[in-house]
Parts: structure tokens; sequence; C-alpha cells
């Protein structure tokens, strides 16, 4: 069964010279900054802080498949879905655009997950997020 997938953020993120590598084009470890980018835009949105206090999400797997290389100048657009969510996870997904061009540039995904940060151990995603994705 194909899961049902909500938009919940777009970011804009202006590409930085220094985000090029040796081949002339952005660097693969840069596209993970770009979904990291969005995804804290979203969650401090929210209220949520993304600082390691007391309870805070936390990503336990992160992909992405480069379709086009991208380069400096320009602005990325990152478009961030999430499906629904389980008790203490939500599987996120992106799609990694130039501002104004509709070609797919790029697509990840990741997994948060929301932890107690003293001991480790997932805890219920909170009820502000839950309702934020119904």
């Amino acid at each position: 069964m194909q899961s049902q997938r909500k938009l919940v953020q777009t970011s804009l993120i202006p590409i930085r010279w220094g985000d090029m590598d040796a081949y002339g084009h952005v660097n693969n470890t840069i596209y993970f900054r770009y979904t990291e980018q969005c995804r804290c835009e979203y969650l401090e949105g929210l209220g949520f802080k993304v600082m390691p206090h007391g309870t805070a999400p936390v990503i336990i797997n992160a992909a992405c498949t480069f379709l086009v290389p991208i380069n400096y100048p320009g602005v990325v657009e990152v478009r961030m879905f999430c499906d629904h969510p389980g008790r203490s996870s939500v599987q996120t997904h992106y799609e990694i655009r130039l501002q104004g061009d509709d070609t797919l540039y790029a697509t990840g995904d990741s997994k948060i997950v929301w932890m107690d940060v003293d001991t480790g151990k997932s805890v219920p995603i909170p009820e502000g997020l839950r309702a934020a994705l119904s």
C-alpha cells in the first residue's frame, strides 16, 4: 500500500560557492544539509526546538538519489513531505529543485524518531506535531 504523503514545508536555500566540489557541481554531502535545513525550518516553525534537551527529533536514516547535478549560482527549492506518523517516528521525503525550474534534481528520504535525550529511548511524537501531520 502506497503511503499518504503530505507536503509540509518548502524551503529556499541559496547555493554557496563553497557547496561545489572539484567537479564543479554541488557536492553530494551538501544535499543532506539542504534537507536538514528544510526539516529544521519545519519543526522549529511548529515550535519544536531541534536542540538536544528533554525530548527531541533525531534522524535514524537518510538517503538521497542524485538525478541531475546542481551548479552555482542559484537557489535550491526543497520540498518536504511527511507520511502519517507512527507512535514515535515519521518518514519524510524530499524533492530538490532549483527555484523557478520544474526539473527534479534529487530526491531524498529520512526517518525522524522522537527520543528522550537523557535515556536515548524513543518517546511518542508530540501531539502538536501529530496534529500538524493529520
